[in-house]
Order: C-alpha cells, then sequence, then structure tokens
C-alpha cells in the first residue's frame, strides 16, 4: 500500500489555491468552487482541497510537507509573504520543522527528517 493522495477541507478554494501555489505545489485540477488538486514537486504524491461548508472543530488537520532544504525554502517563502508561526528548529524526534497556517487554519509542518523519518533509533 502507498499513501498517494490527500484531501484538506477549504470553505474557500479561490482563496487557498494561491496559498498552495506560493508554497510551490502545481495545481493540476481546478473544478471550482468544489475541487482542486495539485502535484507535489518531489515523488508522486498529490494534495487536493475540497469545499466544505463548515471547517471541524479541534485541533484539525496536520499535514507534513518534507523539506530537503527546509531553512533555505523557509526563508524564500518568507520573501513571498507567508508568515510562520514556527521557524526551523530541532525536534527531540530529530526532525527538522517550521509551523505554518494555510487559509483555512490548517496546521502546515514543513520539516526534514532525513533517514530518521523511516528509521529512527527507536524504530522498532
Amino acid at each position: 500500500m502507498n499513501l498517494n493522495q490527500i484531501t484538506v477541507p477549504s470553505l474557500d478554494l479561490a482563496r487557498s489555491i494561491p496559498f498552495y501555489q506560493t508554497l510551490g505545489l502545481k495545481l493540476i485540477v481546478e473544478s471550482l468552487p468544489y475541487y482542486a488538486r495539485f502535484e507535489c514537486t518531489d515523488g508522486n504524491s498529490t494534495f487536493s482541497l475540497q469545499q466544505v461548508e463548515q471547517l471541524p472543530e479541534g485541533d484539525g488537520i496536520h499535514i507534513y510537507f518534507e523539506c530537503k532544504n527546509l531553512d533555505e525554502y523557509v526563508h524564500e517563502l518568507i520573501s513571498k509573504g507567508i508568515e510562520f508561526e514556527e521557524m526551523p528548529n530541532d525536534k527531540r524526534w530529530l526532525w527538522r520543522e517550521a509551523r505554518i497556517k494555510d487559509p483555512d487554519n490548517n496546521q502546515l509542518i514543513l520539516y526534514y527528517a532525513g533517514d530518521n523519518r523511516l528509521n529512527p533509533p527507536w524504530k522498532l
């Protein structure tokens, strides 16, 4: 089994699409106002937005995008107007992460884990 697609809720795709394009995702399907799909820049996975009338309550959705040159990428996004909640920093689980929210308040974690993503020292 391979995870190749994830869909997140959005109240306003016309507002969210440019945000994800600024992050570097390539828009490959646009069916406004209901649906949009993006191709990730690395690998074969896709990411999509689906219009909803109400967003989920609680902590919401956390989406992780791995970036090899995280610090450089974050500075590039800042120069494009993206505001970060948390700048890149090393985590105790051996990942380097930065955090932002999308227009619908979904939590995006841009990170780099390298070999530790699949093979941390505590792996079973």
